[in-house]
């Protein structure tokens, strides 16, 4: 008989695997909660709880606007204005300009240049209805109301042939009425004469207003807020996405003289003359010359 096979070898005992020791690496620690910014306190006003007789000056504001709203037919058009050039100009010329002049340069003299200039190529804006005549009467020069808050209520002193002033002179101007407008030192002269009036309502961080068109005049412009936003910047032949200097411009208009592409037309060279920043040799004396 055939012999019987050999037994096959037994397999060899599998060995327990053990994964190799991790390396002892610390848990990166929880990010700390960001801190909670607390809300701006402010003291309660003296006024709560008060009845107080209306100063003279605010009788006169309160009477002077009630009787614009009353006998105009005002309405507000609105236009953005991407004024980040303007900054960086005002942001380079600033401490020569401060230097050379001994005042702060603020962007407002570039608002009221652009606003002067624009006047001159639309003087609908600049101009005065006669109604007991029946006749308009348009201005030949700009003399722009400067609408300033102080203590005592709202002042609006005026820059005469502000249209003829760089920005320069622009600044030393409306810093003089300013500040004599705070310290209550203005003249009735110079809180006369206005063709037209601009108001800073950015100035407290408000981005527009429906400002009311005083007395006697066809127009005034409110200045909001300059605020930084995202915004639509142009390189070469693409679009990209930039963080820009945004301003809002609000023309309120008297509509028996001005009509609403009247008011697009000036709003839109403001913007053009603030968005192309040109101002450059308006910042030194010689241009004043």
């Amino acid at each position: 008989p055939a012999p019987a096979p050999a037994p096959a070898p037994a397999p060899a005992p599998a060995e327990s695997f053990v994964p190799p020791a991790a390396s002892a690496v610390p848990a990166p620690p929880a990010p700390s909660p960001a801190p909670v910014r607390a809300a701006p306190a402010e003291d309660a006003s003296s006024l709560r709880g008060r009845t107080v007789p209306m100063t003279r000056i605010r009788r006169a504001i309160g009477n002077n606007l009630k009787k614009a709203l009353l006998e105009q037919a005002q309405l507000t058009s609105t236009v953005e204005a991407d004024v980040t050039r303007l900054m960086r100009l005002r942001n380079r010329a600033k401490d020569g300009f401060l230097a050379r002049e001994g005042l702060k340069l603020s962007p407002m003299p570039f608002f009221v240049k652009a606003a002067a200039q624009a006047l001159k190529a639309h003087p609908v804006v600049n101009a005065r209805i006669n109604e007991d005549e029946g006749t308009i009467t348009y201005f030949d020069t700009e003399n722009i109301g400067i609408a300033v808050d102080t203590e005592a209520g709202l002042m609006t002193p005026v820059v005469k042939a502000a249209g003829d002033l760089t920005v320069a002179g622009l600044a030393r101007a409306v810093h003089d009425l300013a500040d004599r407008a705070r310290g209550g030192h203005l003249t009735p002269d110079d809180v006369s004469g206005a063709t037209f009036t601009i108001s800073n309502t950015g100035s407290r961080g408000a981005l527009f207003d429906t400002v009311i068109v005083p007395p006697n005049q066809a127009a005034i412009l409110g200045v909001g807020a300059t605020v930084r936003r995202p915004g639509v910047v142009r390189v070469g032949d693409e679009e990209v996405i930039g963080v820009r200097d945004l301003v809002h411009l609000s023309l309120s208009y008297d509509h028996r003289l001005v009509d609403g592409a009247d008011a697009a037309r000036y709003l839109t060279s403001v913007k053009a003359l603030l968005e192309s920043a040109a101002f450059e040799d308006d910042l030194y004396p010689d241009a004043a010359a």
